[in-house]
């Protein structure tokens, strides 16, 4: 079981977020690259909304294939090419992650792989067999 710590003598977080999570001794650790908003069939949706929800798709996707959820995601990085989308990462974060908190941070850069690509999300998660 992943530990997280979020200490009462700095600032709380104001989503759902740790400021940091423990890997305990014997645990998988998977790297995921960062997953862009494609789908399947290759296609992008438009709206920010969309495409954060489909990273995030992708990044469940990539856990199930590794025996894994979002419970064990230790940590997510996120790349926004707009300030102005953190409210619609922040509302999807908060939605898949309730119970248990992945340490976080969140960027706006000046562009991704490819121009239609507003976001994309990087995470690393561990598991005890």
């Amino acid at each position: 079981m992943l530990k997280t710590y979020n200490p009462d003598s700095i600032s709380s977080s104001r989503s759902n977020y740790s400021h940091a999570v423990e890997i305990p001794p014997n645990a998988r650790t998977l790297y995921i690259s960062g997953q862009v908003p494609v789908a399947a069939d290759g296609s992008t949706p438009g709206p920010i909304e969309e495409q954060v929800a489909l990273a995030f798709d992708n990044v469940q996707t990539v856990l199930a294939e590794a025996g894994m959820s979002l419970e064990d995601i230790v940590r997510i990085n996120v790349y926004l090419t707009d300030e102005a989308y953190f409210p619609a990462f922040r509302d999807q974060r908060n939605r898949l992650f309730t119970s248990h908190k992945a340490a976080s941070t969140a960027l706006a850069v000046a562009a991704l792989a490819h121009p239609q690509f507003k976001v994309e999300i990087e995470a690393v998660a561990a598991k005890t067999d």
